[in-house]
Formats: structure tokens, C-alpha cells, sequence
């Protein structure tokens, strides 16, 4: 399909970055949407770093304190999909194509749908960086929006011959500022949809029975949005869905999250998700690395504690649940097994990070599961 750009760069101010299925019986316990319009409300846990922290021997606890296996124990929270991130070559070896089917064979089998999300970085990929992986760094344009296509389709057929069929695959992750810097940069829009349309075109002749996902985040933040997918729609990007970040205590008011997937919905006409969110339970540390969100109370009104996790969790389906025509579709938490474990820290490259999160997971500093996780699972 030819792409145009329609709209320009000009509307980078304000799109802001120009200056930076739950087993059958507890489907029917917790509620299955399945068979209503759009199938069933995505009860969604971003699991990506587990496999790292169950290998540095992370425990996880059921209801009872007993030892568990922590996918089965979300599956019997309710939590109906996983979301696994992707990178191209990881220097510690973990979120690559093995361990993203790794996590698809056992979502799988606890009966669970699967979430991808691929960064197409070898690590972190969000608004404030979106390097290419090194193996790609010199590659000309063509050779890019190839490159894009190929790893989408071999990871997504890695699954399929697995007999994993994800229900949802993201191409990138958070670009608002686009994404493979600088090829496909904000300030490269028609290369920049090229490739964002390289790796959904990848995703429907991978995977076809999977909605292709373009992802963004300051979930309150409407001109950021209406600008990239205004933008996406001129240049012909074949996107199903739109995800959003939202972190209360980062991204506005709920009623600015509310606004904008109001507005979306009835722009675009497509499914939305949260497909990142948190909120930490204590100001406590348990591996003495320090904690991303340490202020006491990071939303006015609502310190850090168990039942404001249950709190925002419970807002922030009720926002998503409302969008009209029944577009709202989901919530994913994001790391909610992410537990403090020596070894297993943010950094692929350096074997000493710690964990900034574990204050944000749904499992306590003992591995017992907290109240927000049975919330998540009956969203």
C-alpha cells in the first residue's frame, strides 16, 4: 500500500518527545467474556522477566504459603494471558525467541492466551531509547524493514510450531518516539511507519488469528496519541489494536486515561488495552537496589499499600471496561512476579543489577501472593 505523510513533524510538541483462558472452572468462577463482543476482557500479567528470576531462584507462594509454580498460581488467580517482551540477541540470553516460547508453551498449558512484545532492540525499548540491535546497525532501509519482517515471522513461527497462537502481538514497544532509531524515528514518519507496517504485515501472515498491536505510553496523554496514530493511518500502518502505558503516579489523572481511550475509541474504531500498569505496595526494598517509585504516597491520597494496588487495579479496568461500543479490552500488569532476586536484575549487560520493581509486584517479599492478584484476576 502506498503511504503518504498526511501530517508532519510540527505536531511533534505535542506529541512530547521531541525534547525527550483461565482453566473452564474458574473461567466460570471469575467470569469469561468469551462469546461477547470482542471475546473475552484481557485479565493481562506481563511476565517477562520470570524465567530469569525462577533460574536465580525466586519462589513463589499459593494462598495456602506452599510452594507453587507462579504461571499456575496466576491461572488460578483468574489471570487469563500472559505478556512476554522479545529482544533480537540479549546479552544475558533471556526474553529471546527460546524463552518467549518457553512462556507460550506454559501459558498454554495452564490455559492461558499469550501476549508478544516485540522491542526489536537486544534490550530495553521505550520513549527515552529505541536503539537498533547491534546485528542491524548497519543494515540499509530495505535491508531494516526485511530485517523487522523476518525476526516477527520467525519468533511468531517458533510459536506456531509449538502450537502457540498468540492472541496479540506488539510491534514495539512505547514508540512514541518511533522506533529503531534513527531510521524509523519521530521525524521519519514515513520510515517510520514503514516499518511499524513491516512487522504487523509479519504478524498477519505469521500469525493471522492475532491482532496486530501498535503500543504507546502516556496512557493520559491524548495529543501524544491522536497525533502517532493520525499519523499511522496517513502512512497506511495495518494496525488492529492501540495499547497504552498507564502509570497513575506518571501519566495524569485517571480521568485523563478515561478522555483519551474515550477519544480513540471513536476516532479509530479499535480495540484498546492497557497493556502496562502498576502500583507498589510498600516503600520496603528487598534486594538493596533502589526501588524505581520510592515516594510513600506516588499518587496524592494513595500511599504505597496493598489495597491501593487493589484500588488503581480496580479504577483502571472500570475506565477501560466503559469505553464505548465495548472497545475497552483489557488489562495487562505489568511484572507483577518481578520479585527482588540476587542475579537477577534490570540490565542484560551487568550481571550486578538489581531489581527496582519488587515493591510493585503482586507477590510480597516472601513470595505469598497479594490481595491485587485475586483483583486482577476478576477485573
Amino acid at each position: 500500500m502506498k503511504r503518504r505523510t498526511a501530517l508532519t513533524a510540527a505536531g511533534a510538541g505535542v506529541f512530547g518527545i521531541a525534547a525527550a483462558a483461565a482453566v473452564p472452572a474458574l473461567a466460570e468462577a471469575v467470569g469469561d467474556d468469551r462469546g461477547k463482543p470482542g471475546g473475552r476482557f484481557v485479565r493481562g500479567a506481563d511476565v517477562s522477566g520470570l524465567l530469569k528470576n525462577e533460574d536465580y531462584g525466586a519462589v513463589y507462594r499459593k494462598a495456602n504459603g506452599r510452594p507453587g509454580d507462579a504461571v499456575q498460581i496466576l491461572a488460578d488467580s483468574g489471570v487469563n494471558t500472559l505478556r512476554a517482551k522479545v529482544w533480537v540477541d540479549p546479552a544475558d540470553g533471556y526474553n529471546d525467541k527460546d524463552h518467549v516460547v518457553a512462556l507460550g508453551k506454559r501459558a498454554k498449558r495452564a490455559g492461558m492466551d499469550l501476549m508478544v512484545d516485540f522491542h526489536y532492540s537486544d534490550a530495553w525499548a521505550d520513549p527515552g531509547k529505541q536503539n537498533k540491535p547491534a546485528a542491524w546497525a548497519e543494515l540499509s532501509f530495505a535491508d531494516l524493514k526485511t530485517a523487522v519482517y523476518e525476526h516477527t515471522a520467525d519468533v511468531l513461527g517458533a510459536l506456531r510450531r509449538a502450537g502457540v497462537k498468540p492472541t496479540l502481538v506488539q510491534v514495539g514497544n512505547e514508540t512514541n518516539g518511533g522506533l529503531l532509531w534513527p531510521d524509523g524515528r519521530w521525524d521519519q514518519l514515513e520510515q517510520m511507519a514503514e516499518l511499524l507496517a513491516a512487522g504487523c504485515d509479519a504478524v498477519h501472515d505469521t500469525a493471522p488469528q492475532a491482532k496486530a498491536v501498535l503500543h504507546l505510553a502516556e496512557g493520559g496523554n491524548n495529543g501524544a496519541f491522536t497525533w502517532f496514530f493520525d499519523n499511522a493511518v496517513a502512512n497506511g500502518v495495518p494496525f488492529d489494536a492501540i495499547g497504552a502505558s498507564y502509570y497513575p503516579y506518571w501519566h495524569g489523572p485517571l480521568s485523563g486515561l478515561e478522555a483519551n481511550l474515550n477519544d480513540l475509541a471513536g476516532r479509530y474504531g479499535k480495540p484498546l488495552y492497557v497493556v502496562e500498569t502498576a502500583y507498589p505496595f510498600t516503600t520496603g526494598d528487598a534486594d538493596g537496589f533502589a526501588n524505581i517509585v520510592t515516594d510513600p504516597e506516588p499518587v496524592a491520597g494513595y500511599p504505597s499499600s496493598p489495597e491501593n494496588q487493589v484500588h488503581w487495579l480496580e479504577q483502571i479496568a472500570e475506565v477501560v471496561r466503559n469505553v464505548p461500543d465495548g472497545l475497552g479490552r483489557g488489562v495487562v500488569y505489568w511484572e507483577p512476579t518481578w520479585t527482588g532476586v540476587a542475579g537477577a536484575g534490570w540490565d542484560p549487560a551487568d550481571p550486578s543489577s538489581g531489581n527496582g520493581w519488587e515493591n510493585q509486584a503482586l507477590f510480597d517479599f516472601d513470595g505469598k501472593p497479594l490481595p491485587g492478584l485475586r483483583t486482577l484476576g476478576r477485573l
